[in-house]
């Protein structure tokens, strides 16, 4: 994958946006196992971390993250800004995690060097 840049701001010193491609979004719904419900409703009881879960919504984060870069880039982008995550539940049994922002391309400004490389 290009390496695309991902920021949650509006725009990226040192860069202008030299052409916006839209909205875009990476999306993942993951079911919970037989065996994190058990552990989790134990952890509602004793209190404590549900570590099965938040290595779960973790690794949901990266891919759905992942998927938002390869649909910035199908479209030419190669920057998103204001990224943002967005979750839910559905039901019980599964967790949804979305990855949004605006896809754009952008160029290093003249007259200042970024620290930021693309």
């Amino acid at each position: 994958m290009e390496n695309i840049l991902v920021v949650t701001t509006n725009n990226i010193p040192g860069y202008e946006v030299v052409e916006v491609h839209g909205e875009v979004f990476g999306l993942i719904v993951r079911s919970r196992n037989l065996f994190s419900n058990f552990g989790a409703s134990l952890r509602t009881i004793f209190g404590g971390e549900v570590r099965g879960y938040t290595k779960l919504l973790a690794d949901t984060r990266v891919q759905a993250l992942d998927r938002l870069k390869n649909e910035a880039q199908t479209k030419g982008a190669n920057a998103i800004l204001m990224m943002r995550f967005d979750s839910g539940d559905i039901g019980q049994q599964m967790n949804e995690v979305v990855a949004y922002g605006t896809a754009v391309t952008v160029k290093q400004t003249a007259d200042k060097a970024s620290t930021v490389g693309i």
